[in-house]
């Protein structure tokens, strides 16, 4: 059985690998451990196909040790238990260590990961994780504490172009094919990669593969033999967070080019369409809330619509939310003040309400004084009474604090009226 190309392709030294400078160029923290074959404990966080696997294994041989890789997809406590006895028994016939690579290590459950620590503690395995998720949420505590997190970034075009070209200069099965490749060909294989260097292999190989007899590889060859206008977009894991991330801020920071833009991204990437419509409610109240009133109901208004109609044609409904969101003057002050109106209620406890506030449907109750000399605004001037309405231990508090721009200037306007008109009363 033929190993698939980017298998084929894997790097056998440092010198080949490309991308990941900030880690591995001379000067850089992995390189000097290539330098002394020394390493401790690391995981590896990046996208797929940036590299982990590779560097797990580069580093097991420039350390001279057993490199013994597990799935955590796969694997449990056994498999661990296996793989601890294989490193005891190198350790004691050969005093050979034993690097230790698990992959996507955010799978192992708490005691799955707890099982490693002794073992790292007393150095019998160095571990090498790979992971797609965040290590901050995805490993405990005390496996953090041993561990260096290494940062991986996808690869750029031009890294993934260098590979492709690289793949068809030396794989003896690629150059059998003798195939006639367009540049632009590459070059749309390499950007819908996204930064995945597998992906981006086992397309070129899958391409040529399907190439008809004297049939060059073009675009139109490419789109036939590939079939697909996908996006890479992980709609549980740190894609889905980071992209509807940068949504938000774009909406936030009155960019509506890069809104919509993130929102394509999304739908592309086969996002639920009622989670970004959730997500643009929220935010109508969160960062827009009463500079301008309407945005809330655009934003439901566009949840409604998604929910009837759904997609495709639901993207137009999307896209104006977003965009008309992303153009409305913003204030977070409504957010504020049930924030803070929140935290004055865990701070202060249940303070009662005062006797002029409450209900009092029965004589009982209003011989016990509630609702006595309560004042209706609407029988004062302007609708207004100075009038107490918060528990008395919180007189004089303000929570909301309209900014001085949009439709919120005309509410702190409006609120300064009052108190002045209360005041010469």
């Amino acid at each position: 059985m033929t190993a698939p190309l980017p298998e084929r392709s894997r790097p056998s030294r440092l010198g080949e690998v490309v991308g990941q400078q900030r880690w591995i160029a001379p000067g850089a923290p992995l390189h000097a451990c290539f330098d002394s074959g020394v390493f401790h404990s690391i995981v590896l966080w990046g996208p797929p196909g940036c590299g982990k696997t590779t560097l797990a294994r580069l580093i097991a041989s420039a350390s001279d040790a057993q490199f013994i890789a597990l799935s955590a997809v796969l694997s449990g406590v056994k498999d661990l238990r296996l793989a601890i006895d294989r490193a005891k028994s190198l350790l004691q016939t050969h005093n050979r260590s034993t690097v230790l690579f698990v992959d996507e290590i955010h799978r192992w459950n708490k005691s799955q990961q707890d099982a490693l620590l002794p073992h790292l503690e007393s150095g019998l395995l160095t571990l090498v994780g790979a992971t797609t998720e965040n290590p901050s949420f995805s490993l405990n505590s005390a496996l953090q504490s041993r561990v260096q997190v290494i940062r991986l970034e996808p690869l750029s075009t031009e890294h993934v172009l260098e590979l492709l070209d690289r793949a068809l200069l030396t794989d003896e099965r690629l150059r059998s094919r003798d195939a006639q490749i367009a540049p632009l060909a590459l070059t749309r294989i390499a950007e819908s990669a996204a930064g995945d260097a597998r992906r981006a292999l086992s397309d070129l190989e899958r391409a040529i593969s399907g190439l008809g007899p004297n049939e060059a590889l073009d675009v139109d060859a490419l789109a036939r033999i590939l079939s697909r206008d996908d996006v890479r977009h992980d709609r549980s894991g740190d894609d889905h967070f980071d992209v509807v991330s940068a949504l938000i801020k774009s909406m936030r920071g009155s960019d509506p080019d890069a809104a919509v833009y993130w929102l394509a991204r999304m739908l592309a990437g086969g996002e639920d369409p009622r989670f970004i419509a959730r997500r643009l409610v929220i935010f109508a109240s969160e960062d827009i809330g009463n500079a301008d009133p309407r945005a809330l109901s655009v934003a439901t208004a566009a949840f409604d619509a998604m929910e009837r109609i759904g997609l495709p044609e639901g993207r137009i409904v999307l896209g104006q939310a977003v965009t008309w969101l992303a153009c409305c003057p913003k204030s977070n002050a409504a957010y504020l003040a049930i924030n803070k109106a929140l935290a004055l209620v865990k701070q202060t406890g249940a303070l009662p309400v005062p006797n002029h506030l409450r209900n009092a449907p029965t004589q009982a109750m209003k011989d016990e004084g509630f609702g006595v000399e309560y004042q209706y605004p609407h029988d004062h001037p302007h609708s207004i009474v100075d009038q107490q309405y918060l528990p008395d231990a919180l007189v004089g508090q303000r929570l909301y604090e309209p900014v001085n721009h949009a439709e919120e200037r005309r509410i702190a306007e409006r609120l300064a009226w009052w108190r002045r008109k209360l005041d010469e009363r």
